[in-house]
């Protein structure tokens, strides 16, 4: 009776769904506009990456300082260095990963948490692995308390991936190494797909497909784009 109730006030005063959805969060047009302007305006058209873009609340991933520009077209900070990626491209990287309700992915650079929040959405589980220490914790809070139950968080060097939880449908790699590590790619199941920019820290680099079919590793460029250094453990 409670939702009956809720969408009668509503219709009663002459709103609309997305009025009333708006009215319960007031971030909820900020998002609907960050879909339709910066995502869908740029052809993404995955119904499950736009149904996660729409829902995850975007500024609670983000300094408090910032989250009036939590959905504007463009990466923040988020301290020790890294940033949360541009909305767009989160959803880009979603998209090429073609996810389903039985994936299970492997981020490798959790930073703020909100591209695994992302895929949580949509995936069965998702394993993610920071390695920064503070950024690591703070992201596991936020995401505990979104209430996310299909994701497991690890403070580590990604480079060695998750090898006691692979083989993986999907990797997503938000961070820019040289060379594609070697350990990924064992973890990655056969038929799965990596999302991963690879290239120089002095310019951009290519934002890379990868696949694999019967043992065999393909790689394709889609955009140039522009990712901080991939961190490693020193030794």
């Amino acid at each position: 009776m409670r939702p009956v109730r809720h969408l009668g006030v509503f219709a009663a005063l002459g709103l609309t769904l997305a009025a009333a959805q708006s009215a319960d969060d007031p971030w909820q047009a900020a998002r609907n506009r960050m879909v339709e302007k910066q995502i869908e305006f740029r052809e993404v058209t995955h119904p499950a990456t736009l149904a996660a873009m729409r829902k995850v609340p975007r500024h609670r991933f983000v300094p408090a300082e910032l989250r009036a520009q939590a959905y504007d077209d463009h990466p923040l900070p988020i301290g020790h260095g890294q940033t949360i990626s541009q909305p767009y491209i989160v959803a880009c990287m979603t998209e090429q990963l073609a996810p389903t309700r039985a994936t299970r992915v492997l981020e490798i650079g959790t930073g703020s948490g909100y591209q695994a929040a992302v895929l949580a959405e949509i995936c069965a589980e998702v394993f993610t692995i920071e390695i920064v220490p503070e950024l690591a914790d703070q992201a596991a809070t936020v995401l505990g308390s979104l209430g996310y139950k299909n994701i497991k968080t690890r403070t580590g060097d990604g480079w060695k991936g998750w090898p006691e939880a692979a083989p993986f449908d999907a990797i997503i790699v938000t961070a820019a190494p040289d060379t594609i590590p070697p350990a990924l790619l064992a973890q990655l199941k056969d038929g799965g797909r990596m999302i991963i920019p690879v290239g120089p820290h002095a310019g951009a680099q290519d934002l890379m497909l990868v696949t694999k079919h019967a043992g065999k590793i393909t790689q394709r460029p889609l955009i140039p784009v522009r990712f901080v250094p991939f961190v490693r453990e020193r030794k």
